[in-house]
């Protein structure tokens, strides 16, 4: 059985280190297990960035560059996923409607508007936590919301038809695959937040349910794009947490 870390970080990220050979739907399940990681992987880049911009970058500069650093690191893919959601919920009238919106890569206003709003509390966030002092706390956000990633692909259904990589992953997501990986990020909230890592899963698995009944009545179940726009929306959360228990 091959290892699908390779391809978790493939997916996840640009780093493009890895040819992975031929990807199966098998495969793409199994890669959910290590989510997790690599959310660890990208809060400890984000930590040591962090702390060097802080060195060298009055503050708000340091946050801006931190952003751009998080967006390039993931393509922007989460951010797009948040955007398509974002315009078939605010531009559809019936499910069917807002799938179709969502698959046309055309920009509309509410997803603007949603990358606007997130970037802009990010941005906010990071620049309180630099002028804390807090660049460690960049850890622990990365990891719990591709962690809540794993916890909506088990909540399911997927709503569109017609496959895609967001269906594997749907169909795939077993029961030991989430708690692998629930387990995973128990552990690495606490080594990056101490108690307060672990107390933000239950806090983002609410959120992620709450999430999943809404876009079972809205879409019909999740997608691919779903999935994005949850990882948007829980390191925004998260990052506000750390904010506020600071």
């Amino acid at each position: 059985m091959k290892c699908t870390l390779p391809l978790a970080l493939t997916f996840l990220t640009v780093l493009p280190w890895f040819r992975f050979g031929e990807i199966t739907a098998a495969d793409l399940a199994r890669s959910l297990f290590w989510f997790p990681w690599v959310g660890g992987l990208l809060g400890l880049i984000y930590w040591a960035a962090g702390s060097g911009m802080s060195h060298y970058f009055p503050a708000p500069a340091a946050a801006a560059l931190l952003l751009t650093l998080t967006v390039l690191l993931t393509r922007g893919l989460h951010l797009d996923g948040l955007a398509d959601t974002v315009d078939g919920l605010g531009g559809g009238r019936n499910p069917e409607e807002r799938l179709a919106i969502m698959k046309d890569s055309r920009l509309g206003a509410f997803g603007a508007i949603s990358l606007v709003l997130v970037l802009l509390l990010k941005y906010a966030f990071f620049l309180v936590l630099f002028e804390r002092g807090l660049t460690p706390s960049l850890v622990l956000f990365p990891i719990i919301s591709r962690w809540g990633i794993v916890v909506l692909t088990g909540l399911g259904p997927y709503a569109r038809p017609g496959g895609g990589l967001g269906q594997a992953m749907t169909e795939g997501a077993t029961p030991g695959l989430i708690t692998g990986s629930t387990l995973a990020a128990l552990l690495f909230s606490f080594l990056a937040g101490g108690y307060k890592g672990p107390v933000s899963l239950p806090l983002a698995a609410l959120v992620v349910w709450g999430a999943s009944r809404y876009f079972r009545r809205r879409l019909g179940g999740v997608t691919g794009d779903v999935y994005g726009a949850m990882n948007e929306i829980l390191e925004t959360l998260v990052l506000g947490l750390t904010v506020l228990w600071g």
